[in-house]
């Protein structure tokens, strides 16, 4: 490498593979080691009915990831979409599913929202139950007062924790639960389905997030010198480029997840040294960005699917937990 180009690239690109890694290596151990009790390997079902290519592609790698763990994986298609509740409700019955997850949008509103509540608490590995959500926003890790049960969180919002831990942006010298303390992010997104809880999990961790979407900014922080035990919310006014260059100006991180492939980030907002990810289908940055980033992630896929099948595991152990206990 010649010295113009060290100066050009400062920063180095991070691929999902080789974050996920250590724990397909976990996961694999885990399947094998439930062969007593799930000799054929533990079942995910899939529900499609949006016939969207990004939710395409995603079953395809979960399928290929999951088989590869020694998980069994099945994609059930649903071509009128008013029949997938009871297709979920199906699914639920049905002792030899251990997981349910389907590929949202469906309907785009308040209907995608109910579905999330269809399925079953027990095989919902996407985290997506009020239980779930109601325990992260709340800062709760287990599901009863002997804490047994762990709570289970979504599984992109949880594989964009587990990347930033891996990119040592956790502090490990301070107590599990502050270890974000001082660090600001921006996450362009506030979804419910990521971008909200992402917003709420960072912030429970200690730090400071400014979340951005088209109407406006809002700020999620556990108060001055982490006060409050959970976050809380302040709005910040209505969105601008102005609003958004000016939280992006001491940003340690930078976190995108706009599903439009016209979107991109602008790379002169963003500090030398940022880390920068993108959770997004589409490219939320542009290659000038490794100009400016000290690490750049520039999709999580691999990650998420990792988390989702580990979700799964922890509903399987809390499962034989209940069994064991009745």
């Amino acid at each position: 490498m010649s010295g113009s180009e060290a100066v050009a690239k400062p920063g180095i690109t991070v691929l999902a593979s080789k974050i996920s890694k250590e724990y397909v290596d976990e996961i694999t151990k885990k399947v094998e080691a439930l062969k007593s009790i799930r000799p054929e390997g533990p079942l995910l079902v899939g529900f499609l009915a949006n016939g969207d290519p990004a939710a395409e592609m995603y079953a395809s790698w979960t399928k290929k990831t999951s088989e590869s763990m020694g998980f069994r994986y099945e994609l059930r298609r649903v071509d009128e979409k008013d029949f997938l509740e009871e297709a979920i409700i199906e699914a639920n019955r049905d002792d030899a599913v251990d997981g349910i997850m389907v590929y949202y949008p469906i309907f785009g509103n308040a209907q995608d929202q109910y579905l999330q509540q269809v399925v079953a608490r027990e095989k919902d590995v996407e985290g997506l139950n009020h239980v779930y959500y109601q325990n992260m926003y709340h800062n709760i890790r287990y599901l009863d007062n002997e804490k047994q049960l762990k709570s289970i969180l979504p599984c992109t919002p949880l594989a964009i924790v587990k990347i930033l831990e891996y990119l040592k942006i956790y502090n490990t010298l301070l107590p599990e639960g502050n270890r974000l303390y001082g660090k600001k992010v921006v996450i362009v997104n506030r979804s419910e389905i990521v971008g909200r809880p992402l917003a709420a999990l960072l912030a429970n961790d200690g730090a400071i997030v400014f979340s951005v979407d088209v109407n406006n900014v809002q700020k999620f922080t556990r108060g001055e010198s982490l006060k409050f035990i959970k976050h809380h919310v302040e709005d910040l006014g209505p969105y601008s480029e102005d609003l958004l260059k000016q939280c992006c100006a001491d940003a340690d991180v930078i976190i995108t997840g706009v599903p439009s492939p016209k979107y991109k980030f602008p790379t002169e907002y963003v500090r030398d040294g940022t880390v920068c990810i993108n959770f997004s289908s589409e490219k939320n940055f542009d290659d000038s960005i490794k100009t400016k980033a000290s690490l750049y992630v520039p999709m999580t896929g691999k990650v998420t699917i990792s988390m989702l099948l580990r979700n799964m595991l922890r509903l399987i152990e809390n499962a034989e937990k209940v069994k064991a206990k009745n």
